[in-house]
């Protein structure tokens, strides 16, 4: 069972089960080697009723553990040297926050998500008994079928809404843009960039840039995995901060930074699966991270993943 919203809309989707092999919505993990399938067509969700019928949330097991601000801290100040020593632009690191609540109804949290993020992709699914959740606005790929045009964005670079931007969110984004163009560049020489401007998601803002251009279709999927993991979701270099990532996170990012599939009747959307977690009967799992630099402040990271997570955390009823 899946129930979504696609962004700047109003109509809720889940996905009518059919004969075809065609999956009209997707996830994948982070390193790629697992992935949820809808097949069918999308269809606009009638029986708004039963929907927590189809989404029972387990307990949670308390023997997990996760990491601790202290823990975190020295874990954050011992990568900041480490890029520093490797002369490296950047590197995401991510952690999941564990926070114990009581008996969430995701109807109400799903259409909560709706309401603070307009711009997002929503949803909710089942995997193997776990409920994911989310609201998401980082496009990583969107075609469409009609004019063949592909646009994606890179964003990066995140503050309270109302701070001001520092050099060390502008060198953060940069390399982001550059990385995605450089990739685009491969497909399409004649890119279109547009100004860098803020893109406001809840009580966080981040740095944007959009870039559009023609695209065959048959090059879609190439593309796609080409610019996943984008830096904003893993570092540059990008192969050798996937591995590095392994290294630095002692937990399974499942399908946080991953990204999902829609395919529409006019269009095929991909987007990075960020603002995300695992909902329990008395338990929420988040997961939230941020780009550490040369010019990383570890109190300020902690306190970037903590404005992530409860951006989700707050709207869970």
């Amino acid at each position: 069972m899946m129930i979504f919203r696609l962004p700047f809309q109003q109509e809720i989707f889940t996905v009518n089960a059919d004969e075809t092999d065609a999956s009209a919505v997707s996830f994948f993990s982070f390193d790629q080697k697992r992935s949820v399938h809808f097949p069918g067509k999308m269809v606009p969700l009638q029986n708004t009723e039963s929907v927590n019928t189809f989404f029972p949330l387990k307990a949670f097991d308390h023997s997990a553990t996760f990491e601790t601000e202290e823990e975190y801290l020295q874990n954050i100040s011992r990568i900041i040297e480490w890029i520093r020593e490797n002369r490296l632009k950047k590197l995401v690191i991510a952690r999941k926050k564990f926070t114990e609540i009581s008996a969430p109804d995701i109807w109400k949290t799903f259409q909560n998500l709706c309401r603070k993020f307009p711009s997002a992709f929503v949803y909710a699914f089942m995997d193997n008994g776990d409920c994911w959740a989310g609201a998401f606005s980082e496009l990583l790929g969107k075609y469409s079928k009609k004019s063949g045009e592909f646009s994606t964005m890179s964003l990066a670079g995140t503050l309270p809404v109302e701070e001001a931007w520092t050099e060390k969110e502008i060198c953060e984004q940069q390399p982001v843009t550059d990385y995605i163009l450089d990739i685009l560049h491969q497909f399409n020489p004649e890119v279109e960039v547009s100004p860098t401007y803020d893109h406001i998601s809840g009580n966080i803002k981040h740095l944007r840039n959009d870039f559009r251009m023609k695209l065959n279709r048959d090059q879609l999927d190439t593309v796609i995995s080409a610019l996943h993991p984008t830096p904003a979701v893993c570092g540059i270099p990008k192969d050798f901060c996937r591995k590095t990532i392994l290294d630095f996170e002692q937990f399974d990012r499942e399908y946080y930074a991953g990204y999902s599939r829609t395919e529409t009747e006019d269009d095929i959307f991909y987007f990075v699966n960020l603002r995300c977690g695992k909902l329990y009967r008395n338990a929420a799992v988040l997961f939230a991270g941020g780009g550490i630099t040369p010019m990383s402040n570890p109190q300020k990271e902690w306190r970037e993943t903590e404005l992530k997570a409860d951006a989700l955390l707050k709207s869970i009823l």
